[in-house]
């Protein structure tokens, strides 16, 4: 979008699309002094052509802004209902039509975070300017009840973008009219507002090399020896985007060349993970698939003289290698050097001792290109094809391969592979084969987080944790399970984007992301914890106890209403009863003020009862304290509130430390507390809020009054637990 200039009528500033130039922070000069003769905005490039129109304009900024993944869909269906939506934008402005447009969208937003997708599109854009371009009249319907889904969706992306779109409307709506003003006379031009560059860093800044629309084939190819953790999702998620991008296709593939380490398990959770992140590929492939074709590759890079076979002792090879010294193997004969093929092949004594080796140049700087291995014996049955075969080709030889073979137009790897890209190269071009692209993006570092696999499986082998799904895991059954929301991910992994920054991030940001997902939807319950627990009796309380109904979320029709039990007495939790001084009124949430009268302790100074009385026309602004409870009845549920530490003490694991060595021995934490009886038609999955207490996921549901449901504690992203 270099050298394009948005032209407009001063009067008459298009809202919507000054508001998507800033957040794709695009290039384009705003210039509404040379238009005041034109009757509708306009896009004017370098080179005279032209464009007009506020939706054709929105639309060309969507398809243009490549820094952010999906603003114009990520399908022609996505495109074609965001289509939709820019040419409804227009209702809004319609005095008569304006409500119904709300109650419209409203409804629609009900089960949505957004309007197209799981990301931000330019269909929001378009839809959040239309109304903010109102001013008044939707600041007035902003305030009430009456479209809570979607003064939820307006707000949501007010916080995220806040400072930049305050400034936008700052400058180009007239506050409380609703009507556009004049662009600013004080400057002829200015740049469109960019967002903080931070917020841009890591987003996919370059394109596919050599990439041509739907010629792209991708492919991501877990090797199935643990479950799908979080980074292994940036890997996937980015094929997706770039698939996508490029109408193109991905190909699940798995890596299946180490018996040791892999089975079956592995492999149907890999594809359950696959498909919870919505990757949709085209079609499944091992590389054991192509065995036989591996095996004939060698054997012709040995009659090419372009393999051998090496019996060196493992150690003393690394330390050739690491001094560059030619292995007494390297001339072999063709013929000595079928000969040891075979008994590999055979799985033999002799066969066992042996390996294959490529050979390139043991004195190349370059490590990763003196003499590879290509091929192991290993007599160990393999999970899919059992004893059929004795030996096993190499990662750094099976990848190259099958990725030609298959017709992979670009590899993602991550950056860690760097040195060994002319090895991939090198390799595919001994074979004859076609070459393919790499392009490389940094692997996911997470503070106080393990993302080996190894490591991983020594915390399930040791039963430190219970599973690959353990809440305390980055697997991504294990975040779920502890109440991350898949859409949240995805949005923080494409923040991420194809960035080959190295860095160690927190997880705060992933969390936040959360938040702003659930807190806008998820119901309210309320609980207090068991230990020490208080009764509160109100001396002029109902005598006969009562139920009104009340809404779960207040600024949420759709999470429904829950029964409230107002009585007599009433559970209080020690914390609050501590807090209270005699005589002081204070809030009972969701009831009114009481007055507390008198107050009970025992001899170590702990508080055991409280006694007052209701004073439902005081001010709840006055008071200090607002305190939850619940009522004293057989109807309360039991909880196990369960809180998570991460499992290691060091930030950062060094790749020779000792997993052992910092191991956390405090990871779990878990409080008995008593739960409102609604909370009895809780699912496994919900997710909820307790009031003061922060966000929970349902582990396990009511099943009798003598089993506890257990809560697990989601993170807000405010501060590391």
């Amino acid at each position: 979008m270099d050298g394009m200039k948005l032209s407009f009528p001063p009067e008459s500033p298009p809202l919507s699309v000054i508001v998507a130039l800033s957040l794709s922070a695009s290039p384009v000069t705003i210039d509404s002094s040379s238009a005041s003769a034109a009757t509708v905005a306009s896009f004017v490039f370098s080179d005279g052509r032209k464009l007009s129109g506020t939706t054709v304009l929105l639309r060309y900024v969507g398809r243009s802004a490549n820094k952010l993944p999906g603003f114009y869909g990520n399908d022609a269906f996505d495109s074609s209902q965001i289509d939709e939506w820019l040419d409804y934008a227009s209702v809004f402005s319609s005095g008569s039509e304006f409500e119904n447009a709300c109650g419209r969208v409203d409804k629609y937003l009900e089960t949505r975070t957004f309007l197209v997708g799981h990301s931000l599109s330019i269909a929001d854009v378009a839809i959040w300017s239309a109304l903010a371009g109102t001013g008044q009249r939707w600041e007035s319907l902003r305030k009430s009840k009456k479209y809570q889904s979607l003064v939820r969706w307006f707000n949501s992306i007010l916080d995220e973008y806040g400072e930049l779109l305050n400034k936008v409307l700052a400058t180009y709506v007239k506050k409380g009219s609703g009507k556009p003003v004049a662009a600013p006379k004080s400057k002829d031009s200015q740049q469109a507002t960019t967002k903080a560059d931070a917020q841009d860093k890591g987003k996919p800044e370059v394109d596919l090399p050599e990439a041509e629309i739907g010629k792209v084939r991708l492919r991501f190819a877990p090797e199935p020896s643990g479950y799908l953790h979080i980074g292994h999702a940036k890997a996937a998620l980015l094929n997706k985007y770039f698939a996508e991008r490029y109408q193109g296709e991905v190909i699940v593939r798995f890596d299946d060349t180490n018996p040791a380490k892999e089975s079956n398990e592995f492999v149907d959770n890999l594809v359950k993970d696959i498909g919870t992140l919505g990757i949709k590929y085209e079609k499944v492939t091992y590389t054991s698939d192509y065995f036989p074709e591996l095996m004939e590759m060698a054997e012709k890079l040995m009659r090419e003289g372009k393999a051998y076979v090496d019996d060196t002792p493992r150690e003393q090879m690394q330390k050739e290698r690491m001094d560059g010294i030619d292995s007494k193997c390297r001339n072999h004969s063709v013929d000595e050097n079928l000969k040891l093929w075979k008994e590999m092949i055979k799985g033999s004594e002799r066969g066992l001792q042996c390996c294959v080796r490529g050979k390139f140049n043991m004195q190349d700087p370059n490590k990763a290109m003196r003499d590879p291995v290509y091929y192991r014996c290993n007599p160990m049955s393999h999970h899919r094809i059992g004893d059929k075969y004795k030996i096993y080709p190499t990662y750094d030889f099976a990848c190259p391969f099958v990725d030609s073979l298959e017709g992979i137009t670009h590899a993602l790897r991550s950056s860690e592979y760097h040195d060994r890209n002319a090895q991939y190269f090198k390799v595919l071009d001994d074979m004859g084969m076609r070459q393919v692209q790499l392009y490389e993006f940094s692997r996911l570092n997470l503070v106080f987080t393990l993302l080996s696999k190894r490591k991983l499986l020594w915390f399930v082998q040791s039963k430190l944790v219970d599973g690959w799904d353990d809440p305390r895991f980055p697997t991504v059954q294990g975040i779920v399970r502890r109440g991350l929301k898949i859409e949240a991910l995805i949005q923080f992994i494409l923040e991420q984007g194809a960035s080959k920054n190295l860095n160690l991030m927190e997880w705060d940001k992933l969390w936040s992301i959360n938040k702003r997902i659930i807190d806008p939807v998820c119901p309210r319950h309320t609980a207090v914890i068991a230990e020490r627990r208080v009764l509160f009796t109100l001396t002029d309380g109902p005598d006969e106890p009562f139920v009104r109904m009340i809404p779960k979320h207040k600024k949420f029709e759709g999470a429904g209403e829950k029964a409230t039990t107002f009585t007599k007495s009433i559970w209080m939790e020690e914390v609050d009863a501590s807090a209270i001084s005699v005589g002081e009124e204070v809030t009972l949430m969701d009831w009114g003020n009481a007055i507390v009268k008198e107050i009970t302790k025992d001899e170590e100074g702990h508080v055991t009862a409280l006694s007052g009385v209701l004073n439902l026309q005081g001010s709840v602004k006055t008071t200090k304290l607002k305190l939850t409870w619940l009522p004293d009845t057989n109807e309360l549920v039991n909880l196990t509130l369960t809180e998570f530490d991460y499992l290691i003490t060091k930030k950062k694991l060094e790749d020779d430390d000792e997993v052992a060595d910092f191991v956390n021995p405090n990871t779990k934490k878990e409080t008995l507390a008593l739960g409102d009886s609604n909370m009895r038609n809780l699912k496994c999955g919900d997710v909820i809020q307790l009031e003061r207490k922060g966000y929970f996921r349902c582990d396990v549901p009511f099943v009798k009054s003598s089993k506890p449901i257990v809560l697990f504690s989601i993170p807000d992203g405010r501060a590391a637990k």
